[in-house]
């Protein structure tokens, strides 16, 4: 009898030992995805400048255009230590910002034929859809993050050592969820 209380123990506090691993695991899942994503978002705000001075030339009189750009990219970096929620609305507007940009550029032959503006386009481009797919890895590991955190008996161990849910990383107007297109 004493040895099935003890074996009962012993595989009750195993399985405790497993959920809390998986936990720490998806939490660590979440993070690197952020990461990602920062890595990402961070390139896309290195490059507006550099593309912001190849259009200036062409397109000086859009001062509104390129200002909103500036403004844009200012309040994601501002950003940068944010919530996933905070981070998503900031560059939300940068994302409109740069498809209003690039539509607008559609405007000047010249610029459409710059090969160093052709060149941003494609970094553009690249860097948009890399942040996509960090975007997806992230959601995909907060959603598992968030079943374990609130799926019994899981939940029990992710209340008692603190773990969260995490927040998804979401664009919340629905325009914005477009990578800007650009035709030429």
């Amino acid at each position: 009898m004493e040895w099935v209380i003890l074996a009962l123990v012993v595989a009750v506090a195993g399985y405790a030992i497993v959920i809390y691993n998986g936990l720490v695991s998806n939490r660590q899942m979440v993070q690197e995805g952020w990461s990602g994503i920062d890595v990402q978002l961070k390139r896309r705000t290195d490059l507006i400048p550099n593309m912001l001075e190849t259009v200036k030339g062409y397109m000086g009189h859009e001062r509104g255009t390129l200002e909103a750009v500036t403004n844009a990219r200012a309040a994601a970096t501002a950003a940068v230590n944010g919530t996933p929620e905070q981070r998503s609305a900031a560059e939300g507007q940068l994302s409109s910002a740069l498809g209003r940009l690039i539509a607008t550029a559609e405007a000047y032959p010249d610029l459409k034929a710059n090969t160093t503006f052709l060149e941003f386009q494609d970094a553009l481009k690249t860097v948009e859809d890399e942040i996509q797919m960090s975007r997806r890895y992230y959601n995909g590991a907060v959603r598992n993050l968030n079943i374990q955190v609130e799926s019994f008996p899981s939940n029990l161990i992710a209340n008692a050592f603190k773990f969260i849910k995490a927040q998804y990383f979401e664009l919340e107007n629905e325009a914005d969820r477009q990578v800007p297109n650009v035709k030429f």
